[in-house]
């Protein structure tokens, strides 16, 4: 048996072994799944996290189209986004952008705003795979599925 150590260790990048994990989204919130998926993304769920380090796994999400918003919030809240020029600030509603071409943008950008800007941001959002539908192309890579509505009885909306 090892012995214990009082030092904490520090993860090379070769060190890291990355998994994959499936996250079905269907009727679960927007808010409550992001954090999740951003905390398996930074590699904080696991004891060899190192925070200059991209130690997270793969999440693939699917059903990103049936995710779900408590309240009023579908209709009540809005995004802003500038365009660069004057008076070009743009508004728009959850509901108009989960009917729209790009459903899985909503919860993509929820993750996006809970990982840290910079580079290292950046290669931990590579690692992220949503899909508006039920099929993904990364049965190959033998995806352990996540159930997040069992994990709290917030997690999912009309259970």
């Amino acid at each position: 048996m090892k012995a214990l150590s009082k030092q904490t260790r520090s993860v090379n990048p070769s060190e890291v072994e990355k998994k994959w994990v499936l996250i079905d989204a269907d009727g679960l919130v927007v808010g409550r799944v992001a954090t999740i998926v951003a905390n398996i993304l930074r590699g904080k769920t696991k004891p060899t996290y190192t925070p200059h380090v991209d130690c997270g796994d793969n999440v693939v999400i699917i059903n990103a189209e049936k995710v779900r918003f408590t309240g009023n919030k579908l209709k009540d809240k809005v995004y802003y986004k500038h365009t660069g020029y004057v008076g070009g600030i743009k508004e728009t509603t959850p509901e108009k952008i989960l009917g729209g071409r790009f459903p899985e943008r909503v919860l993509e950008k929820a993750i996006e705003r809970m990982i840290p800007r910079g580079p290292l941001g950046r290669d931990q959002m590579r690692n992220l795979r949503i899909y508006a539908g039920s099929e993904h192309p990364h049965a190959a890579q033998n995806p352990e599925l996540l159930d997040v509505a069992s994990m709290n009885r917030k997690n999912k909306v009309g259970a």
